[in-house]
């Protein structure tokens, strides 16, 4: 039999594939988002930092505990890749494994942006999403996917025998090593999977593939997230543009991105402090 041969159906395989969903993780124990809280740090927003994110290339950029950052479209359709760090630990940063398992394979308002083991608390709040309109498309193609890895020279150039320098992965190391003033070979281990803002994403639902398509982002549209910790941000606009097409480089049609942070009303925070890390005390089975 060819090694690639399909494997023949056995007699009650209709009844396998008939078991019933369910859930992997419950998570009606997490604490419920307080809605009331995040209206209140929205009604009042102060813009104090700006950084501009040009095409192709990646920025960093600082957002103090209990500030709103926001990723926004300016000139034309763009998605952009993000990182996020403890801006006092490198070590603790986004696990988008984790927040899918929690939330959803795109991620919207009222989801959170969870840190790696062994600290898994979240980092940052989806407070406000324009494109949270779009739900899943006949595709079943979705927005700000926590799926994909990021684009990067090593895949390419297995894939295609080539090399470039702009990829996310490569953006993102290039913004690490200016925000901190490390050397690239200090970087880049932190770089990591991404949260795609947004990209809209799925798999297909013949082979199973992830797919992109043209984003439906438009100048004006905006991600906004509440810092819950000291965070250090890593954003790439992505050298696919809005990755309507098959590949990632110099002949997509690609536009800046804007990121703002914004200090809310004092008064606001009344009450709030960060999540602290999580409770497992590490043992392992070992004592």
């Amino acid at each position: 039999m060819s090694l690639l041969a399909p494997v023949p159906a056995p007699t009650d395989a209709d009844k396998r594939r008939a078991a019933p969903v369910v859930i992997a993780y419950q998570v009606d124990k997490l604490p419920p988002i307080d809605t009331g809280f995040y209206e209140r740090v929205r009604s009042n927003l102060t813009k104090i930092d700006e950084v501009i994110v040009p095409p192709r290339d990646g920025r960093s950029f600082e957002v103090p505990a209990g500030h709103v950052f926001r990723i926004l479209s300016v000139e034309g359709p763009q998605v952009g890749d993000l990182n996020l760090w403890n801006a006092k630990d490198l070590k603790e940063r986004f696990f988008s494994g984790k927040t899918r398992q929690l939330h959803a394979t795109h991620v919207t308002t009222g989801n959170k942006l969870w840190s790696n083991m062994p600290y898994l608390r979240p980092m940052a709040t989806i407070t406000h999403d324009t494109l949270g309109w779009y739900g899943f498309d006949k595709d079943g193609g979705g927005i700000h996917d926590v799926i994909g890895t990021r684009c990067d020279p090593y895949t390419n150039g297995m894939l295609t025998g080539t090399s470039y320098d702009c990829y996310c992965h490569s953006n993102l190391t290039r913004a690490l090593m200016k925000g901190r003033g490390l050397s690239a070979a200090e970087a880049e281990p932190h770089v990591h999977d991404v949260m795609n803002v947004f990209m809209c994403t799925g798999f297909t639902r013949d082979t199973g593939q992830y797919f992109m398509k043209a984003s439906p982002v438009r100048p004006g549209d905006f991600i906004e997230f509440f810092a819950e910790i000291d965070l250090l941000g890593g954003l790439s606009a992505c050298p696919g543009g809005d990755c309507g097409s098959s590949k990632s480089g110099d002949a997509a049609a690609c536009y800046p991105l804007k990121v703002e942070v914004l200090r809310p009303d004092p008064a606001a925070l009344k009450g709030w402090s960060s999540p602290p890390r999580a409770g497992y005390a590490g043992n392992h089975g070992l004592k």
